[in-house]
Order: C-alpha cells, then sequence, then structure tokens
C-alpha cells in the first residue's frame, strides 16, 4: 500500500489524485520542464477557437503541484530562493503564449522576403517575454505560500496581479488572459460586466485551481465552497443576466456590415486599388430591404401605434472594415464622389481609412482612422487610433531597430501616429457611437463610457485580421471584443476585412455573423445599450477589492502556518 507523507507529520492511505500529486510534486530534470510547458500549453484548449474550459481544471491543479514541489533554501538570498517558482511559472507561461499566439507568426509570411527571418521571435520571443510575468506571479504566490488549501488563493491574486500589469506596461499586451478561458460563450461573459476580465482572471484561477485542494487536510473544505460558489455565481449570473435582459433595437435604426474579404497580399497593391474599392461598392449596394428589417424596430408615432415607413424612413448605417481604402481618400475627389452616388438618402458610412495631416504621406503624420461620409458624399466626421500595435503600426525605437534591418509590418513610411484622444463620434437620426479600431477593443479599462456624457450608443469595432489568415487568431481576437461589449454593457458592431464580423447585443448574443474567409453582409437592426455596467462606472475597482480579500486570506494563512511551525 502507498503512503503518502503530509506536510503536517500525518501519514494516510494514497488515492489515486494523491499519487499523481505525489509524482508531480517529486518530478526534477527534463521531465518537470515537459510538465510545466505541457501544462501552459494544455490551457490555450480554453481558449477560441477550441472554447474548451476544462482543460483548466487540469492545468492549473498541475501549476499548483509544480509549486508545491519548488524546493527552497532558506539560506539563499530572496532572488536566489524564488527562482525556482520563478522558473515553473515562466515554464508554464511559455507553453501557454507559444501555444496561444503561434499564429503570429502568419503575420511574417505576407511579405516573407522581407520578414520570414523574424518568425521565431514572433512565435518564440514574445512568448519568452510574456511568460515573465507568470514567473513573477509564481514567485509572488510561492512568498506566501503554505501547506493548507489557501495558497491557490495566494496563486490566483498573483496571476490576477500580473495580467493587470501585462494588460498596462509597456503600452500593454492583455492578449488571452487566463480570464477568457472562463468565457467561451455569453453565458459565462456576464461576470465581466461586474469585475471585468481581470476580476475573471481571479475567479478562473481559484476554480480551475480547486482540484489540486482535494488531497489537502488543512483548509480543503473553506477552498471548495468557495470555489463551488464562484462557480455557480458565475453560471448563475449569467443566467439571470441573459433572461431578465432580452434583446431590444433602437427604433427605426438599422445596419449594413461589409466584409469584403480581401487578402492582405492584395490590401495594397496599386494594380488592385480599384478592384477593392469596387468590392466595397458593390456590397454596399446589394441591399437586403427583407433582411435589413430583421431586429429593427419600427418607428412609433406619438400615441404608441407604429408609424408608417413612409413617414419615418430608417436610418441605415453602413460599416465597412479597418483601412478600407487602398488610397487616401482625401486625395481621390472621384472616389468619394462615387461613395455619395452609391448611398442612399438616409444612409451614412462608417469607414475605416488611412488620415494624412501634411502634404503628402512621405512627409506628413499619418493616423488609422474611422470617417463618417453622409448620402452626399461628406466627410462628417473623423477619429483615429490611439493605442497602437507596436512593431505592426509603428517601431519602438525606431532609428536604434531599423539599425538591424526591423521595420513595422505596416507599409506606411515612418510608422502611424496615435491619435490625441478616444470620444464618441455624434450621428444624425441613430445614437452616438464609440470607434475602437482593431488592437483598441481589447483594452476595456481604457474606454471611458461610463458617464451620460461619454457614453455612446455602440460601439464600433473595424479591423483586419487578414494578416493571421484561417489560424485561432481571428477567433481570439472577436472574443476579447465581446468580453469588452459585454464589460462595459455596449452593443458591438464589428466589421473584419476577412472575418470574423458581427453584430451583438449588449449581453454577447449575436445577431448576425459572417464567418471567417466568407464576404457578403450583415443586415440587421441596431442592438439597444444596456445600462452602463458596474464595470463601467467603477472600473478595476471591484477586481481590487476582490483581489485584496482574496491575498489577505493567502496572507493569513501563511502566518498561521509559520505560526504552528514555530
Amino acid at each position: 500500500m502507498t503512503v503518502i507523507a503530509r506536510p503536517d507529520g500525518r501519514e494516510h492511505d494514497a488515492n489515486l489524485l494523491e499519487r499523481l500529486a505525489g509524482w508531480v510534486l517529486l518530478l526534477e530534470g527534463w521531465r518537470r520542464v515537459v510538465l510545466s510547458i505541457g501544462a501552459g500549453a494544455l490551457c490555450t484548449f480554453a481558449l477560441p477557437p477550441y472554447n474548451f474550459p476544462a482543460v483548466g481544471f487540469i492545468g492549473f491543479p498541475l501549476l499548483v503541484w509544480l509549486l508545491d514541489g519548488v524546493v527552497i533554501d532558506p539560506g539563499r538570498s530572496l532572488i536566489r530562493r524564488m527562482a525556482p517558482a520563478f522558473v515553473t511559472g515562466w515554464l508554464f507561461g511559455f507553453g501557454y503564449f507559444v501555444a496561444g499566439l503561434w499564429w503570429l507568426g502568419a503575420a511574417m509570411l505576407v511579405d516573407a522576403a522581407a520578414f520570414a527571418a523574424f518568425i521565431p521571435l514572433a512565435v518564440l520571443g514574445l512568448p519568452a517575454i510574456l511568460a515573465i510575468y507568470y514567473g513573477l506571479a509564481a514567485a509572488l504566490a510561492r512568498l506566501v505560500w503554505s501547506d493548507s488549501a489557501l495558497r491557490i488563493f495566494a496563486l490566483a491574486g498573483a496571476f490576477a496581479l500580473f495580467e493587470y500589469l501585462r494588460a498596462i506596461l509597456f503600452t500593454g499586451f492583455p492578449w488571452n488572459e487566463v480570464g477568457v478561458m472562463a468565457a467561451p460563450a455569453p453565458l459565462l461573459m456576464q461576470t465581466s460586466s461586474l469585475v471585468g476580465v481581470h476580476g475573471l482572471t481571479l475567479l478562473a484561477v481559484i476554480v480551475f485551481s480547486s482540484p489540486a485542494v482535494l488531497i489537502d487536510r488543512r483548509g480543503r473544505g473553506p477552498v471548495l465552497v468557495v470555489a463551488a460558489a464562484l462557480l455557480t455565481f458565475h453560471l448563475g449570473f449569467g443566467l439571470w443576466r441573459l433572461q431578465t435582459h432580452p434583446t431590444e433595437f433602437v427604433e427605426n435604426v438599422r445596419l449594413r456590415v461589409v466584409q469584403p474579404n480581401i487578402e492582405q497580399s492584395q490590401k495594397w497593391e496599386v494594380n488592385q486599388a480599384e478592384t477593392i474599392f469596387d468590392r466595397h461598392i458593390s456590397l454596399t449596394e446589394a441591399r437586403d430591404d427583407s433582411a435589413a428589417t430583421q431586429g429593427a424596430a419600427p418607428a412609433q408615432s406619438s400615441d404608441g401605434a407604429a408609424a408608417r415607413t413612409s413617414e419615418a424612413p430608417p436610418q441605415t448605417l453602413v460599416i465597412w472594415p479597418e483601412s478600407s481604402f487602398p488610397f487616401l481618400l482625401t486625395e481621390r475627389p472621384d472616389a468619394i464622389a462615387r461613395i455619395a452616388d452609391t448611398l442612399q438618402p438616409n444612409e451614412t458610412l462608417i469607414a475605416g481609412a488611412a488620415r494624412i495631416e501634411g502634404p503628402d504621406i512621405a512627409t506628413s503624420r499619418v493616423y488609422n482612422s474611422v470617417y463618417v461620409i453622409d448620402d452626399e458624399g461628406e466627410i462628417v466626421a473623423a477619429r483615429d487610433k490611439t493605442h497602437l500595435v507596436p512593431f505592426g503600426e509603428y517601431l519602438p525605437f525606431q532609428e536604434f531597430l531599423e539599425g538591424f534591418g526591423l521595420s513595422q509590418l505596416a507599409e506606411m513610411p515612418g510608422g502611424f501616429s496615435a491619435g490625441a484622444a478616444r470620444v464618441k463620434v455624434p450621428l444624425d437620426g441613430a445614437p452616438s457611437f464609440l470607434p475602437l479600431i482593431c488592437y483598441e477593443i481589447i483594452f476595456p479599462g481604457e474606454i471611458d463610457v461610463g458617464t451620460p456624457e461619454t457614453r455612446p450608443g455602440f460601439l464600433v469595432n473595424d479591423t483586419n485580421d487578414a494578416w493571421y489568415g484561417a489560424t485561432p487568431g481571428p477567433y481570439q481576437h472577436l472574443r476579447l471584443a465581446e468580453l469588452t461589449s459585454v464589460a462595459v454593457g455596449l452593443p458591438l458592431v464589428r466589421s473584419a476585412n476577412t472575418g470574423i464580423s458581427v453584430v451583438n447585443d449588449s449581453y454577447g448574443r449575436q445577431i448576425g455573423g459572417l464567418a471567417l474567409g466568407s464576404t457578403g453582409t450583415i443586415e440587421v437592426g441596431l442592438p439597444r445599450a444596456g445600462a452602463a455596467t458596474l464595470f463601467a462606472r467603477f472600473g478595476s475597482l471591484p477586481f481590487w477589492l476582490g483581489f485584496i480579500v482574496t491575498w489577505v486570506a493567502a496572507v493569513v494563512s501563511r502566518l498561521r502556518m509559520r505560526a504552528r511551525i514555530d
């Protein structure tokens, strides 16, 4: 009979789970390295497009047991004592980010002659850097580790803290935060309206790690109760919110979302410019009046009866994706005239475009922008992207890195410039909207929509994921956009060049969508905005309150263990 010696000195019969934990705890050398990387990689199957969160109940218990097995020499300096835990967390993170972000290499193949040499940097170098956050999280957790089941609170708090830092440091890169693993469907996204994605990370690590404490004798009951309560709340709150908040639509406003499906290799080819523009125009002209009325509420008269369409023609918003024009629109009056001819009365175009400030593109500031163009062909509003993609839209330390042959992926001399401010755009006959261009949608903490003055009627996310082909990248980007929409309680209108384009209500329910790699339009009504969520009004404050409670529990458990030892 196998017997396991417990840290408290007691011995007991080992069941299968205990034998597994004991085997993991005693691993050394390459086996420990492989398991640490594998546990992180396994967790990516909870992410889009796989959406199988049950793997978290394997990956995180393995991480807990791996950290249990870290040997700390009390005679060494603090950094040396924490180094083994850091390495374990780093290996876990390296596996997670390589398996979750390998598709970044696809962007280097669009212009393989210029960028193929940098594929290892994208596929291995970036994950190696991002894994530092998980290494630091593991080291911090191990500082307050205990022999109690409450040690998973230390892990949850540390991971949540460093995921928060990953979202803000060095311009931020919160892609595939652990909390995304816990939100594969609208039912499981609703908690983000309270605590944001960082709060979801705190919840996810506690719940996913809970099977690891089944072998513990100290603190197991309370921890399992907390994990079960969090999971029950996560499910119950989602169910309640979806059942009590049906989709409602803005009266007399409809959408036509265009997905042109232009390959990235053709996007800026001079000889393809007219063909690309023609495709946008033809899709805009392909009106489906029967489809356009789907979900669109009729105009109401003063006595509540439906008004005749002839008395109140619907306002139609046509949405084109990021960088729709393969030229500078303001230098092509013929193109503007054609747009005016294409748009019918009460149709407004919202389109991604490069905007220039200066005499020519070589010597001027260029912005990644959104134009609003009315049915007379007038550009009535423009907003610039404020949070640019490093190495994609601009090159950090440009002069230094260009000396090594590096350049940004965007084919723009000197890269794009960042806009000064992000504010909503008013529309005639329709609610205002907040443009979030491509990458900006993954930063919900930067979106100020919690007051009547700043709150728009919906979010427009125009993007171009053609860089990444038919990989997990576009699916992951969509999920992050959906979580932002639910977190702030605003409908999501998303036009993606090659997909995935969607119209979602404020609760993440899809009203219409187009598959990755397809060409067409979505014609539906505009969902009505929900009330400002707790997250929209208070930002990360609820998350920090949860973090403090979790961290206090972990520290108290550590102090009690030390008191017993002393």
